[in-house]
């Protein structure tokens, strides 16, 4: 995949959560035209299993109402406190439960071997990625964890 420069760390937080912060650059690069076509087809709810869908899922909203809410401006913080008064109130266990999925994800679950195959795909393979966070800091260029057991 590209590298895209102002396209944050899946693992940087917005508030209490991981992924939320990413998925807001994704919208707006997207509304700009700057986001790179990989990564168009995993925007929004379209795939259950994606990243986007499973956060607007866990916060009980529509990803096209958080598009119009972000296009609006404002900052992270506000576009998570809209998500959080708009959504299913998530309690900090709530959150510090989905940051631990989300961090883990591809580690030895039911997504392992689309990891594997990923990771062939990308080259990547033999690097000690063991999730998806993993293989997303390796592939744009950042350090990653390096292991989650």
């Amino acid at each position: 995949m590209p590298t895209v420069p102002s396209l944050r760390s899946p693992s940087t937080k917005v508030g209490r959560l991981v992924y939320f912060g990413r998925m807001l650059d994704k919208i707006r690069l997207h509304a700009a035209g700057q986001l790179p076509p990989e990564f168009v087809a995993n925007l929004g709810e379209s795939t259950p299993r994606m990243f986007d869908a499973r956060c607007c899922r866990f916060l009980g909203i529509d990803y096209s109402d958080l598009v119009k809410r972000t296009l609006a401006g404002g900052s992270d913080d506000e576009i998570l406190s809209w998500a959080h008064a708009s959504g299913t109130p998530r309690s900090d266990e709530d959150c510090a439960i989905w940051n631990a999925y989300m961090s883990k994800l591809g580690w030895r679950d039911e997504v392992s071997e689309r990891l594997k195959m990923r990771l062939t795909e990308y080259g990547l393979a033999g690097r000690g990625i063991e999730t998806f966070f993993d293989l997303i800091e390796a592939d744009e260029g950042r350090p990653f964890g390096g292991g989650t057991g």
